[in-house]
């Protein structure tokens, strides 16, 4: 599929929204002058016309072959936001018809649709932003509906950041075996498990080093998140170490959540459990993503169900309160009724949260590489898979507090955190929601830098794998001193 620009500069939201309708096909997007003979290709163009901006998207394939166009004379806000709008827009319309298909989100591609639900009821009230999404954007009304729902949750939450604010992150990238779906920088221990004890000592000097410098600056720590990877491959010792040196260095006065992703089953023992809980850390996250043994061995996992189930039983006899349990819809082989089954048995263990996400195609994992595509039945199944979410969880007592996307999903569908009342998981809606800096320490992290009132973010990166942070670590920790530089300007 060949898409051709003229007289605009939309690349990137045209092959965006063209790759929702053929997710698997090779697409290139050129400036040059439109190949009528070579098929299927679409042509956009934007020009003036007595005083008029035009529009006009044309879609070649061998079975259709049909143009719209569309003219702007009253622009109600930015001239070239309102051009891509329209353009966008006049494209779907068109794929819509030649596919015989129509997506959730309507034109949107971006990540944060809450984020903009936001920014629109906040500016025009909740009912503009709802018509706006739907006659706009051409949102479906559930997912319209789903993300009213989704922002007035988020907003309690983001009420409680300051321009002091931060969150930090703290990357354990191991894993006893990569999932089929991965695209993490994470090691297996097979593979990477000579690295873990060097890796630990750096991880607790950067750690160090770290709180120094949001010390001197005299920032406010809102929210902990220990992830990976699956920081539980670490020993009983080395856990109760991390949180020990995490809480010995920084002010966790003002800390609302400390969770730590103990994530894999096959990970988790009754001495791990107790050295978080110990630690004094309220939310831990168990992750089955299915309790169909058969889909398991599929996606490579290494444990069983009811390994699942134990481990949750194990870790509410030690004491907590807030487990999280994530769940994927749309993983190979699942179909919908065995997907309910599993929404059933874990609202009956009836975790104070639970996230559902729609699998997500990425290109470094294992199955994209071995070749499987996004297929309509696939979308339709996971389509029906949150369908089923929404009803079960909202009648369980469970509502959405947060929500993004991602490139490739199955049906162009959406990730939703549910919770219970009280058990909001604010990292999540922080991060997500770019909220305030966001500081990371290990390997593939990212420290995110917020100038408050503003969208503006400076990027940290650390280095990617555990070798690369072992061999570089000094000149990694030189990059910390941006943050001092950052806070420096802004003060």
């Amino acid at each position: 599929m060949t898409i051709y620009i003229e007289g605009h500069t939309y690349h990137y939201e045209m092959e965006n929204l063209v790759r929702l309708f053929y997710p698997n096909e090779k697409i290139t997007v050129t400036n040059e002058s439109p190949d009528e003979y070579v098929k299927p290709y679409i042509f956009t163009s934007l020009g003036k016309e007595n005083g008029r901006i035009a529009i006009s998207v044309t879609i070649e394939t061998e079975c259709f072959s049909e143009t719209d166009t569309v003219k702007i004379d009253n622009f109600t806000d930015d001239v070239d936001k309102t051009c891509e709008r329209e353009m966008a827009v006049c494209l779907y319309d068109l794929l819509c018809r030649c596919t015989g298909k129509t997506q959730p989100w309507g034109i949107l591609t971006g990540v944060r649709p809450i984020k903009l639900f936001r920014r629109l009821s906040e500016q025009y009230g909740e009912e503009y932003a709802k018509s706006y999404f739907t006659e706009k954007l051409k949102v479906s009304k559930e997912k319209t509906d789903l993300s009213a729902v989704t922002e007035q949750h988020e907003r309690k939450i983001l009420a409680l950041s300051t321009d002091k604010s931060f969150s930090l992150y703290v990357s354990i990238p191991f894993c006893p075996s990569r999932c089929a779906y991965c695209s993490f920088v994470s090691q297996t221990v097979e593979k990477a498990g000579r690295l873990i004890g060097q890796y630990f000592e750096l991880l607790c000097k950067e750690i160090e080093y770290t709180a120094k410098i949001v010390k001197k600056k005299a920032l406010r720590l809102e929210s902990v998140y220990i992830g990976g990877g699956t920081p539980t491959t670490l020993s009983a010792v080395q856990l109760s170490k991390l949180i020990s040196v995490i809480k010995e260095n920084f002010d966790l006065s003002t800390c609302r959540e400390f969770t730590v992703e103990a994530g894999r089953p096959d990970t988790i023992d009754e001495e791990k459990l107790k050295a978080i809980y110990e630690g004094g850390i309220d939310r831990i996250s168990i992750n089955p993503q299915t309790l169909n043994d058969d889909v398991l061995k599929v996606i490579g996992r290494r444990h069983s169900a009811q390994e699942t189930i134990n481990a949750y039983r194990l870790a509410e006899e030690t004491g907590f309160r807030h487990i999280n349990m994530d769940l994927i819809a749309g993983l190979p082989t699942e179909r919908t009724e065995s997907f309910k089954s599993t929404l059933d048995r874990i609202c009956e263990l009836s975790p104070a949260s639970i996230t559902v996400h729609t699998l997500a195609l990425k290109r470094s994992s294992r199955l994209t590489m071995e070749g499987k595509g996004i297929s309509t039945d696939s979308g339709e199944n996971a389509a029906a898979m949150l369908e089923y979410c929404e009803k079960k969880l909202t009648a369980c007592g469970y509502h959405p507090y947060y929500l993004y996307r991602q490139s490739r999903m199955e049906g162009n569908l959406e990730n939703v955190g549910w919770s219970k009342e009280g058990f909001d998981g604010i990292y999540n809606v922080f991060v997500m929601d770019e909220t305030h800096t966001i500081i990371g320490c290990g390997a593939g992290a990212v420290t995110k830098l917020k100038v408050p009132g503003s969208e503006s973010l400076t990027r940290i990166f650390n280095y990617k794998y555990p070798y690369e942070y072992i061999n570089g670590f000094d000149e990694m920790l030189k990059r910390k001193d941006q943050v001092t530089a950052f806070y420096d300007e802004l003060s």
